[in-house]
């Protein structure tokens, strides 16, 4: 098997964006395939600590072994990124210098068929990037109603053909549950439009990106998580965040708009009486995507959009 190749996403603007101090400390809270993380390591001074944290058991062994030609301080936890303060305060640290998010899966997760992401390679419906806990999608495409499922298409992958493709999938089941990703493609494709299957994205994108959120609780919590890492910013810290679907990307445009915006008292009152002052300034008002050249580099970098803010 040849060895999976790992490029990170925006890798140049996020190295800049975080503007690294040689002495500070910067959380990861995605480290995946260690692009950003190496990159971050190599800016930090041996007074530097980088803390690296994923719900991948996969990612975390893999980051632990290539950190290690980096002198500055390591934590690397198993953890998800929601749980990030713990993660700090069991550290003693209590504040940030900066913070990256990437909101995606990594090439290995994609590539690897074993772990049941892609719908190009037939593996086991699984989607888990904890592996050691949770539902399965096969749990949820076998278990939960025609409904159900409508729902979660709708609401995490957008998608317009949400009621046919439930009814696809409902109807498959009851001759044999869902075991594969390519079963569950299959089943997508017959609940699509023939003449929808050639534009664009393949006509099982919406739906294996819907139940991935779903099996692992993506949205849940970010908006929270997005506030809380930046209250815990020192001032000129830096957080960046990748998005990669609309869905994310408006939840992390959202909770920076809620940070760096002042009084939101009513226009009617003369005066502000809530004293609510901006807590961080917005580095692009705009997010950042991919360029060309990345573009013909990676092409999975083609929905990625970072948004960077300052704490002030």
């Amino acid at each position: 098997m040849s060895e999976i190749k790992h490029i990170p996403v925006l890798y140049n603007e996020c190295i800049e964006g975080l503007n690294i101090k040689p002495e500070g400390i910067y959380l990861d809270m995605t480290l995946g395939g260690f692009g950003h993380g190496a990159g971050i390591c190599k800016q930090l001074g041996p007074n530097g600590t980088y803390i690296g944290l994923d719900m991948d058991t996969a990612a975390i062994s893999r980051g632990e072994t290539l950190s290690e030609e980096f002198q500055n301080k390591k934590i690397i936890r198993h953890s998800n990124y929601k749980d990030f303060e713990t993660v700090l305060n069991d550290n003693g640290i209590h504040s940030l210098d900066g913070c990256l998010m990437d909101l995606g899966i990594s090439s290995f997760q994609v590539e690897e068929a074993a772990r049941g992401f892609s719908f190009l390679k037939d593996g086991p419906l699984d989607m888990r990037m904890d592996t050691t806990k949770g539902q399965t999608a096969a749990d949820i495409v076998n278990g939960y109603s025609e409904e159900a499922i409508k729902e979660i298409l709708y609401k995490y992958g957008e998608e317009k053909f949400a009621p046919r493709i439930a009814r696809a999938i409902a109807e498959k089941r009851k001759t044999k549950p869902f075991e594969t990703t390519l079963q569950l493609a299959e089943a997508v494709k017959e609940g699509v439009p023939k003449k929808f299957w050639f534009e664009g994205k393949h006509p099982a994108t919406r739906t294996f990106q819907a139940v991935r959120i779903e099996v692992n609780e993506e949205l849940i919590r970010l908006f929270e998580t997005i506030v809380s890492v930046i209250e815990r910013l020192n001032k000129g810290g830096r957080l960046c965040v990748i998005s990669f679907h609309s869905l994310e990307d408006r939840i992390v445009k959202t909770a920076m708009a809620h940070k760096s915006k002042g009084c939101d008292c009513p226009k009617e009152l003369p005066v502000c009486v809530c004293g609510k002052v901006p807590e961080i300034k917005l580095i692009n008002r705009s997010p950042i995507t991919p360029s060309e050249r990345e573009l013909t580099d990676n092409p999975r970098s083609r929905s990625a959009k970072l948004r960077i803010a300052e704490k002030l």
